[in-house]
């Protein structure tokens, strides 16, 4: 192992049991846990739609798909709140400047950070997922095993957020910094609704009644442009009973992907900046 890929490692250890000590950590692990155990009962109950009772299989789909969406966003926000305060608490206890004394670059040190936290947010999600996974493989006697592939795919979010508010947390309050990310969160849900819904036929009838034009080229180039993390959730979602995703469901998980990369190369050039002490 090179030697840089070994202080990275290095780094991200140290990153990952210096969080997990934490008792921030350690009450939302509580609270997770709890969650968990919690939603086994959704999967005892009588579900009815027209008149009729939902087979097994139907209610481990849905109430499966629903937990899966939740602990995922659950999850996401968890890694933002990991994030925030990463660096102003290593600055603030020494611990940057200790770093820096040795034969690190910026680059590994940052590399490190984003890393561990990565990995603990993206452990701590596929940890809830498999919990679920086995208690509808103990309850019910029913195997979802693309269940935890969809896990997987869904820490590409967890990334986005890890990056997104480190960066900002180099310019502005952590809080700020977390609700910031949090903001993009929730107005790329509340973007794909609007855009589902402006694509109703009721929708656009009442458009053209108003004189609003149907094709609204600003708006949709924003929406096509904006951080698709709903969206990405949703295409792992797909694979979870076998659906079979095409090229518009899968944009958003490539849209993702792309303002990982983006934003990594913001927060690295932000960081070269930084003045450490």
């Amino acid at each position: 192992m090179s030697k840089s890929r070994a202080a990275v490692l290095n780094i991200a250890k140290y990153t990952m049991a210096d969080v997990a000590r934490q008792k921030s950590f350690l009450v939302i692990l509580a609270v997770s846990v709890l969650f968990v155990f919690l939603a086994r009962g959704c999967y005892h109950g009588n579900y009815m739609v027209n008149g009729r009772e939902l087979e097994a299989a139907a209610v481990v789909g849905m109430v499966s798909k629903m937990t899966f969406q939740v602990i995922a966003a659950l999850a996401m926000m968890v890694a933002a709140l990991l994030s925030m305060r990463v660096f102003k608490r290593d600055r603030d206890e020494g611990m940057q400047a200790c770093i820096f004394s040795k034969p690190i670059t910026r680059r590994q040190y940052l590399f490190g950070k984003v890393f561990g936290l990565w990995l603990l947010s993206s452990f701590l999600m596929f940890a809830l997922h498999a919990a679920v996974f086995v208690t509808v493989l103990l309850e019910l006697h029913a195997a979802v095993p693309s269940y935890l592939g969809a896990s997987l795919l869904c820490t590409v979010n967890l990334l986005f957020a890890v990056i997104s508010v480190c960066f900002f947390s180099l310019m502005m309050p952590d809080v700020a910094a977390f609700l910031l990310s949090m903001g993009i969160g929730v107005t790329s849900f509340l973007m794909d609704g609007v855009f589902a819904i402006s694509y109703s036929p009721m929708a656009r009838a009442m458009m053209k009644g108003w004189g609003i034009p149907e094709e609204l080229t600003g708006w949709k180039i924003v929406y096509y442009l904006w951080p698709k993390i709903f969206g990405s959730q949703r295409f792992a979602a797909m694979f979870i009973h076998g659906e079979r995703p095409g090229c518009d469901e899968m944009y958003p998980f490539l849209n993702i992907v792309i303002w990982c990369v983006a934003a990594g190369a913001l927060l690295l050039w932000r960081f070269r900046k930084e003045e450490i002490s």
